[in-house]
């Protein structure tokens, strides 16, 4: 009987941090093609191709 509320706020949690638009992007940084300050990251599941300017992979799926 306790683990019901527990389980509830597991699945919130999933709900609030897992993000349908990135499940199945796996995202690689290529240090070699790094150019002007920014970041290229190269998605191994469908092969987007993006620049960052951050510095960090991108959180949506960028699909060709």
């Amino acid at each position: 009987m306790i683990f019901i509320p527990f389980l509830i706020a597991a699945f919130i949690l999933l709900l609030i941090y897992v993000r349908p638009g990135t499940r199945a992007c796996r995202w690689r940084a290529d240090r070699a093609r790094d150019a002007d300050g920014k970041s290229y990251f190269r998605c191994a599941a469908c092969g987007a191709e993006v620049m960052s300017d951050s510095g960090k992979p991108p959180r949506d799926c960028r699909k060709p």
